[in-house]
């Protein structure tokens, strides 16, 4: 099953209605996705505790990485950079398994005109280094205010078309690393 990581916890934010919309392109391609919202974090996990010691309520969100064939991020631009709660979630979350040979995809969202290119740019340098499978295919959705209509739909034909072919890109990357790590090596 693939994850979809909405990269903010800020109330009614872009990010999240951009991840309902890539939700509905998986979903026409039938593909099971579930999605991590960082709104949803139990405020337990923000403890100093919880460095030394995981919380149980943060176990499902755990497991939705660990358990993910391929994991599509959506991040927001904030000051150049992503949310500092997305960077204390990857932190907190299981070292290496967590991204070791994990598909990952990246979308952008941003208010400025790069689309939250930085925040990408930085997330893959992390992801790289935690030796996850970059798909090299991002979107970025600049200017976002005026992307999304007020139900949060996007309205250009032309920016759904590149979700919906990032989307579709995603999935054949991700069963193709996947026979390539079930052939036995010789």
């Amino acid at each position: 099953m693939m994850t979809l990581l909405v990269g903010t916890n800020r109330p009614d934010s872009n990010s999240r209605k951009v991840a309902a919309n890539i939700a509905e392109i998986y979903a026409s391609l039938q593909i099971p996705l579930r999605i991590v919202d960082l709104a949803d974090l139990p405020v337990e996990i923000f403890s100093p505790s919880a460095y030394a010691t995981k919380p149980a309520s943060f176990q499902p969100f755990t497991d939705a990485i660990l358990q993910a064939t391929g994991l599509i991020v959506v991040t927001p631009e904030y000051n150049g950079s992503m949310p500092g709660v997305l960077k204390y979630f990857i932190d907190m979350l299981k070292f290496p398994e967590s991204f070791e040979q994990r598909p990952v995809a990246f979308v952008g969202v941003a208010a400025g005109i790069w689309g939250a290119l930085r925040p990408v740019e930085q997330l893959q340098q992390i992801f790289g280094y935690r030796n996850a499978f970059i798909f090299p295919e991002r979107v970025f959705i600049p200017q976002v205010y005026g992307a999304l209509d007020a139900a949060g739909k996007l309205q250009d034909p032309a920016l759904h078309e590149r979700l919906k072919k990032q989307a579709e890109g995603f999935v054949g990357f991700v069963e193709r690393l996947r026979q390539i790590k079930l052939r036995p090596t010789p």
